[in-house]
């Protein structure tokens, strides 16, 4: 390879060798479904990598920020490692990355195969404007990107809440507006909402969605924020309706948390641990049979 194939040592065609890219262009030709799901410690990592490969169904990993500042990035070249030897395709993602520090810490020192630049709680000429800057230098390091036109209320246990701050639906002029910065996965605001949904559960504007779909036209895949309690048949008609990359926390987390809760005064560490990992397992194995992503591998 010539130095005019590479840009700072990354191959200009490093979008064909992106793990995420390679994950995600494959659910939209197949019109599935691929589980991006929060990890916040070894054992939830252990329990999603073992079921992707029962299931036979491809995966992405996610850390909050919190996850790098946490762990001093430990838990990210653990995920890293066992997305390496994994038998399965696995990436690691940086989700909803709202610190340009961060960002750029993140994509010059951490195995992520893709970042969350999330500057939605900016106005919307200022988000285009850092999120062109900081797409372009995860892109300069062989890093694909995401990120959210309009904004997505509320907020998860390791991001900031930005529930002080008003929903924006996204619009076909956003998509068009976000495709310009280079971005490479959108996540639209069609109704969902970070957090819980009450008793009335997910609201959700398909047909915004379906014109999102429209708007963009294949030209970057689409990914769903705002899962907690989604019944099957709602996560369903997303997927069919374009979604490609599913993030999920409680969903997948929810059973884990409550053994923890129920069992941590009762049952040895070791195995308290171990039980765990089995919750998680069966969670996750349920969801990638829900988006399709089992035996896709």
């Amino acid at each position: 390879m010539t130095a005019k194939d590479t840009t700072n040592g990354v191959s200009k065609q490093w979008r064909s060798n992106n793990k995420t890219i390679q994950i995600l262009d494959a659910a939209e030709q197949g019109g599935y479904g691929v589980i991006a799901a929060i990890v916040y410690n070894i054992e939830q990592i252990i329990a999603m990598v073992k079921a992707a490969e029962r299931k036979r169904s491809p995966l992405i990993l996610q850390v909050f920020p919190w996850a790098i500042t946490f762990s001093n990035g430990l838990l990210i070249h653990a995920a890293a490692q066992a997305a390496r030897t994994a038998s399965v395709p696995i990436a690691v993602h940086l989700d909803h990355a709202q610190d340009e520090d961060m960002i750029r810490f993140a994509a010059d020192t951490l195995p992520f195969d893709s970042i969350m630049v999330d500057m939605s709680h900016y106005e919307k000429e200022e988000n285009l404007q850092k999120t062109k800057e900081l797409v372009a230098y995860c892109h300069a390091r062989g890093i694909s990107t995401e990120a959210e036109p309009g904004r997505i209320e509320g907020g998860e246990d390791g991001i900031a809440d930005t529930a002080d701050l008003e929903g924006l639906l996204t619009t076909a002029e956003d998509i068009e507006e976000f495709l310009a910065t280079g971005v490479d996965f959108l996540a639209p605001s069609f109704g969902n909402v970070h957090g819980e949904y009450g008793k009335r559960g997910p609201q959700l504007d398909y047909d915004r969605l379906d014109a999102i779909r429209t708007a963009i036209d294949g030209r970057v895949r689409v990914v769903l924020h705002g899962t907690n309690d989604f019944p099957e048949d709602v996560m369903k008609r997303c997927i069919k309706q374009g979604v490609s990359k599913v993030n999920v926390n409680k969903l997948v987390l929810d059973d884990y948390l409550v053994h923890l809760q129920s069992n941590a005064s009762k049952l040895n560490l070791t195995k308290l641990m171990e039980e765990g990992v089995e919750h998680v397992i069966r969670s996750m194995e349920w969801q990638m049979d829900v988006c399709g992503s089992t035996d896709k591998a």
